[in-house]
């Protein structure tokens, strides 16, 4: 995990899960082509980028991970069936297939449990200095998924909570009413996908949300950077919003 700009003055704290596709030497390449490690199965393309523009955008704190996901999924509980995945989409990754029991415990020792405990460090740092907090979890997805299309360019996952996401959902909308924005699209909480925001949004009554880019809209820089600084406006504009909702 890499915590960056950890002592940044934004109410907003923004955490990657699936931020590198890294796969630590002692794997060697988990059986897979190169062109499977550099694909969606590996990681979540463009999230990174638009977390580090946003991170710098709004002087927000950023933690990311830095291993691949198919060694451990970060965004998994840990007795969820894929922690550690067998099968992605159309893909076998056979080196994951009866994983030893030593093995599974390293990885989340060394991987899962410091990434959830630099959050847990930084919103904790957050709460004895008085600060405001409100979570983001930044993501993308494919623009296809087991041959269905996906036309959301952005989608929106709200926890427990969804005031603050329903109030982003509005300021996206308000900055172009053309715009599909996906309402717990490509996936909800209810899919076991959403361990970050739960934990650490939901377990400290915090406000939060998780975004999902279509990563075919964050693969070039030109599309990097249309996107965070319209999250930079909608993020901010929201927040005044639910702040307002919330003194009514």
């Amino acid at each position: 995990m890499l915590v960056s700009n950890a002592r940044g003055s934004s109410p907003f704290v923004l955490v990657c899960d699936h931020a590198s596709n890294r796969i630590p030497s002692k794997y060697g390449s988990l059986g897979l082509s190169q062109i499977e490690r550099v694909s969606h199965i590996a990681w979540d393309p463009g999230a990174l980028a638009v977390s580090r523009a946003l991170s710098e955008k709004l002087d927000a704190p950023l933690v990311q991970s830095t291993v691949s996901r198919l060694i451990i999924d970060c965004n998994r509980d840990l007795d969820a069936p894929d922690l550690i995945w067998t099968m992605s989409e159309a893909t076998r990754i056979a080196a994951n297939e009866n994983v030893h029991l030593d093995e599974r415990t390293f990885r989340i020792n060394h991987y899962h449990r410091p990434y959830h405990a630099s959050i847990e460090t930084l919103l904790e740092a957050r709460r004895h200095a008085g600060m405001e907090t409100i979570l983001v979890c930044m993501h993308s997805f494919t623009p296809v998924y087991h041959g269905v299309p996906r036309p959301w360019p952005i989608g929106l996952i709200h926890g427990l909570d969804q005031r603050y996401t329903r109030a982003l959902y509005d300021a996206l909308k308000t900055d172009d009413p053309d715009l599909n924005v996906g309402w717990n699209e490509p996936y909800a909480a209810l899919n076991g996908v959403t361990l970050t925001l739960e934990k650490h949004g939901d377990g400290r009554g915090l406000d939060a949300t998780m975004i999902e880019i279509r990563h075919d809209e964050i693969l070039e820089p030109a599309g990097v950077a249309m996107w965070s600084n319209r999250l930079a406006h909608c993020l901010q504009t929201a927040r005044v919003a639910h702040k307002g909702a919330l003194a009514v």
